[in-house]
């Protein structure tokens, strides 16, 4: 992802955006600064509306200047793109990292139970006008992560390679469409419950099969 498309709000069309490519993790004093300045702003998000956080307030309560804020993001917007980038990433690679032995293609049940526990972040988000934009920022790192896992797995059908980007794309859509069922039927079911019904709809959409 370019500066410019990083620079982008997330209130604006995300049509030309694209999955940031693996980034190169930055050194431990680097990576605890940004993410002094990542958890300070989630923290002001709960507490009120986004939009009337400011850069000063992020500052002070992450014990960050200011020269130093501008040498890692543009603006505010610039750093909530970063902290969701980098839990997307975490998130839709979790299972490859750790070389999980499963058919599973997402780790449903722990991404649905952090969203289930952040319910502050999640309706700041709704309340913002930005929860569009973050579902198809969403879509498009899960299909990655979705693509390798399926490339990975001995089990599942592996398409050729447009057929599986494509299956890949649909399958992260209809993971954050039950997302959003999930969520607006006020999450009755165990996030457990919810990563079975999911994969149960994937294996037979995949043909899954076994080598015999």
């Amino acid at each position: 992802m370019s500066n410019n498309d990083r620079a982008t709000s997330l209130t604006k069309p995300l049509e030309q955006r694209k999955p940031a490519s693996r980034r190169r993790k930055p050194d431990r004093r680097i990576q605890s600064t940004r993410n002094r300045l990542g958890n300070a702003l989630i923290a002001l998000i709960e507490e009120k509306p986004i939009d009337e956080v400011t850069v000063r307030e992020v500052l002070d309560r992450a014990g960050v200047g200011r020269s130093t804020f501008y040498v890692h993001y543009r603006d505010k917007d610039d750093l909530f793109l970063s902290v969701l980038e980098d839990g997307l990433e975490m998130w839709t690679t979790t299972l490859s990292r750790q070389q999980e032995k499963s058919n599973r293609v997402a780790p449903v049940a722990e991404f649905f139970g952090h969203v289930a526990s952040a319910k502050r972040l999640y309706r700041a988000l709704v309340n913002s006008g930005r929860i569009e934009a973050f579902f198809e920022l969403a879509q498009g790192y899960f299909a990655r992560g979705i693509e390798q896992r399926i490339k990975e797995s001995t089990d599942l059908r592996n398409p050729h390679q447009q057929e599986l980007t494509a299956c890949s794309h649909a399958i992260a859509g209809g993971l954050l469409s039950l997302l959003r069922w999930w969520l607006d039927r006020g999450a009755k079911e165990s996030p457990r419950a919810m990563d079975e019904i999911f994969h149960r709809m994937v294996c037979r959409g995949l043909q899954q099969q076994r080598p015999g």
